[in-house]
């Protein structure tokens, strides 16, 4: 019998655990229209958590004015700045301005891992809807005006009135993340998981974001009928 006979295949590597995710403590993170509500209250709450973070908006003055309010160490700067200083960088900004934001920051966003947050809706007398844009989402529109970063797709469904409470300890939701790279995916959830009471559940490739965009206009109808602050769960994970 030859040594070749009698080799044994290599054993298969174990499965990843999912919830085995990357430390992420001494990232940078941007925060693009922090000064909206939605950015505020994410910016707030990751500071809160211990995260070096930097708001952004298209005037610095009211970036720094806002940072000074919120305090835990946030800083001010224009979206280029923030951009440029940051290493990964949450795009919080009004759908209206999406494309033409990312479309003026493509070099300084060249490189970095962004997380895109925006849901396309339009509101009429029966409520929100789900806007669809011609990229598909605007996660994917996001991918393809800026080739040269990583793109990713994550809190969308949050309470911009929870996030900026600063009564509330605990934020009792799931994150959606969605993206191509496993790795970048990971950075994502691992941020979403410093916010206590927060978890983020990988949820797809970009091409699904759409779906997870669009679901804001329902969460929209079940706050207006019960008063609430919804947001998502997923069992059995």
């Amino acid at each position: 019998m030859t040594s070749t006979d009698s080799a044994q295949p290599p054993a298969k590597a174990p499965a990843k655990d999912p919830w085995d995710l990357p430390d992420v403590s001494g990232l940078v993170v941007g925060v693009l229209g922090g000064t909206g509500p939605q950015g505020r209250g994410l910016a707030h709450r990751l500071a809160k958590a211990g995260q070096k973070v930097i708001i952004g908006s298209r005037a610095a003055e009211r970036a720094r004015a806002a940072a000074g309010e919120l305090g835990y160490g946030i800083e001010g700067a224009d979206n280029a700045e923030t951009a440029r200083r940051s290493d990964v960088v949450i795009v919080a900004v009004p759908w209206d301005g999406h494309g033409e934001t990312l479309r003026s920051l493509r070099g300084e966003l060249a490189g970095k891992l962004v997380v895109d947050c925006v849901n396309p809706l339009g509101f009429d007398k029966q409520g929100a809807y789900a806007l669809k844009p011609e990229e598909g989402s605007a996660a994917q529109q996001a991918a393809a005006l800026l080739p040269d970063s990583r793109v990713t797709a994550a809190f969308h469904h949050l309470s911009a009135v929870l996030l900026q409470d600063p009564e509330i300890d605990e934020i009792d939701t799931d994150v959606m993340v969605l993206g191509e790279v496993r790795a970048d995916v990971e950075i994502v959830q691992a941020l979403a998981g410093r916010i206590p009471g927060m978890r983020g559940v990988f949820a797809g490739r970009l091409r699904g974001a759409h779906q997870v965009e669009s679901l804001v206009a329902n969460l929209i109808s079940v706050n207006r009928r019960y008063k609430a602050h919804a947001g998502l769960r997923v069992t059995d994970v």
